[in-house]
């Protein structure tokens, strides 16, 4: 009985925690204490899963020093994928939502409530996934789990949209931070892939949660995930740089359509099982022609930037041809295409995992195979490890639609800052290209064929945010089929409306009576026996599907002089929708979208 009442005191305190705060240094005060709260656990959840991950990465090892045959390191990604496929049948009873996706869809239609379970559940599966040599990030994840994060303590203080929403994403900013150890483009990227409109003061929780996510992961985990070494860029370049930016603007359009497309065919299969298998064994196999497609790919990116070019091909069957330069060209290249294939398999056979470190991955590849061939035709003499840095913003900027936090990123994480110029260039064509053929990016495409997005169009996004559920009102009286004229009059007695809906004995939708159409009959006492609802009713009568989106229904309002709309749920009636309760909403939305501060 204790336990229960201390819980309980805690839960009241907590609620009564903002309001007391705010009280005693004011709701912006209070706001950034919060964001630093998120700060510290987002990076300790960061934490958490790169000492997961080290340890994942030592399993394999372990077994290599037992049976001394490194073809056993084939098995692990198809192992990382049944555990974390077992891990989601038994304790997500089969649902796992991936990547950023839902972040953005619980933003646009579940006013920022993220499932408390998403504060850990993308850390164990990708952990597991990536750990053991799935082909894919760990970024996004953390992402998801810190956005979970900050939206949850945003509930825990009972904080309202506007502020739960800030939280969220002072939770993806903070994950970005800690997991690159770059504070500036953690606040770049929650800015332009999560939040649609921005004011000023917005970015001082963001920096605060960012810095304090970043201080505590340097503490814990420190390290530089790359060390880049330059001095400068040099203008001949130039037109080198530009040719990158065009080759990374359609490389991203191919990862793009590649990823979805084989994700679309996986998730159309139902068989769970037998997609782990067959996927994970087909990740084996490139893997084992392949290997640098072994996990997040940041050890090949470490190999390239430090000019270790022929790392490309060790372990592989090519690594007595690796003194070819034509041949690591040729092995360039094919890795490009084939790493967006692995990741889609990674994560269609049941794996979770990112599409930040493939990007990064693939850029860097892009940047070594098209410097190296320059070189190696002898057109000029081109600096291969910058074009490895520059080639990684390329392909984020395209992929994720994200060009000022690919620029920030990478000269955060590689100390190039000495390449903002042709950083710039490469993101900016990137980006234009990608966009130009693929308007929507990785994590928003889905959402827009859904209808639940629209990136020019904020009536509509607003709109989305509405839900047909929210604004159905029940406040009427119903009448029977079988009923008569004095059943209609003593509903009228009853109601505060003058309109009724009519259903059958099992509630189907037969119509509806106006008030106003069959009001000369009101004083006709002699025909309340005689004259029947069914001979009253209007039965072509236009109606709402339950599933219906809001879209569909202002449509109906605009294409009609109607004020009420009847809703039905497989024919069954369920209440009705006004013109004027649905602007009441739409302005609610409207205002909670407003600035933040």
């Amino acid at each position: 009985m204790v336990l229960p009442g201390l819980i309980a005191i805690i839960k009241i305190w907590l609620r009564r925690l903002p309001e007391w705060l705010t009280g005693k240094v004011g709701n912006n005060t209070f706001l950034i204490l919060a964001s630093i709260v998120v700060g510290v656990i987002s990076a300790l959840a960061a934490v958490v899963l790169k000492i997961f991950v080290r340890f994942m990465h030592g399993v394999p090892d372990y077994f290599l020093k037992i049976y001394h045959t490194p073809f056993l390191y084939l098995l692990f990604p198809l192992v990382g994928i049944l555990l974390t496929v077992l891990f989601v049948q038994i304790f997500l009873k089969g649902k796992l939502d991936r990547g950023l996706g839902s972040i953005i869809f619980s933003i646009l239609r579940k006013s920022s409530y993220v499932e408390r379970s998403k504060t850990y559940t993308p850390i164990i599966t990708s952990g597991i996934t990536v750990g053991l040599g799935g082909s894919a990030g760990l970024e996004a994840p953390i992402v998801a789990s810190a956005s979970a994060i900050g939206a949850n303590i945003a509930q825990v203080f009972r904080l309202g949209y506007k502020e739960r929403t800030l939280l969220l994403a002072c939770g993806a900013a903070s994950g970005i931070a800690a997991i690159f150890n770059s504070p500036i483009a953690g606040v770049i990227f929650a800015v332009e892939v999560l939040l649609i409109d921005l004011s000023v003061p917005l970015f001082i929780p963001l920096l605060i949660s960012t810095a304090t996510s970043t201080i505590i992961s340097k503490l814990l985990y420190s390290g530089q995930i790359f060390h880049l070494i330059t001095t400068e860029w040099f203008v001949p370049a130039l037109p080198y740089y530009i040719l990158l930016g065009v080759l990374c603007g359609f490389v991203s359009v191919y990862m793009t359509r590649t990823t979805l497309k084989i994700e679309g065919w996986f998730d159309s299969r139902k068989q769970t099982w037998t997609k782990a298998v067959l996927g994970g064994l087909a990740l084996s196999l490139m893997i084992f022609l392949f290997p640098p497609l072994y996990g997040e790919g940041y050890t090949t990116i470490t190999s390239l930037l430090e000019g270790s070019y022929k790392d490309i091909a060790d372990a592989s069957f090519f690594f007595s041809w690796a003194e070819s330069p034509w041949l690591l060209i040729a092995l360039g290249g094919t890795i490009i295409l084939i790493k967006v294939i692995a990741t889609a398999f990674t994560l269609g056979a049941g794996g979770n995992g990112g599409i930040f470190a493939p990007s990064l991955f693939t850029g860097a590849m892009a940047g070594f195979t098209l410097s190296f061939a320059v070189n190696t035709l002898g057109m000029t003499r081109l600096q291969v490890t910058n074009f490895v840095a520059v080639g990684m913003a390329g392909i984020m900027a395209g992929v994720v639609h994200a060009p000022l936090t690919a620029i920030f990123l990478i000269a955060e994480i590689t100390g190039g800052y000495m390449l903002f110029v042709p950083l710039m260039i490469v993101a900016a064509i990137s980006f234009f290209i990608s966009r130009y053929f693929e308007p929507y990016s990785i994590y928003t495409k889905n959402l827009t064929n859904k209808g639940y997005l629209m990136a020019d169009n904020k009536d509509k996004n607003i709109l989305n945010q509405l839900s047909l559920d929210d604004m159905i009102e029940t406040g009427f009286v119903t009448l029977k089929v079988y009923d008569n004229l004095g059943t209609l009059i003593d509903a009228f007695t009853v109601s505060q409306r003058n309109i009724f809906p009519v259903v059958d004995d099992n509630n189907l939708f037969i119509g509806v009576v106006h008030l106003e159409e069959v009001k000369k009959l009101m004083f006709k006492t002699n025909l309340y026996k005689e004259v029947t609802i069914n001979e009253l009713t209007n039965k072509d009568v236009m109606t709402l599907d339950v599933r219906d989106d809001v879209a569909s229904a202002l449509m109906k309002f605009e294409n009609s002089d109607l004020w009420n709309i009847p809703v039905v749920d497989n024919g069954k009636y369920v209440g009705f929708i006004s013109r004027s309760n649905m602007l009441s909403y739409y302005r609610k939305i409207l205002k909670k979208s407003a600035t933040l501060f």
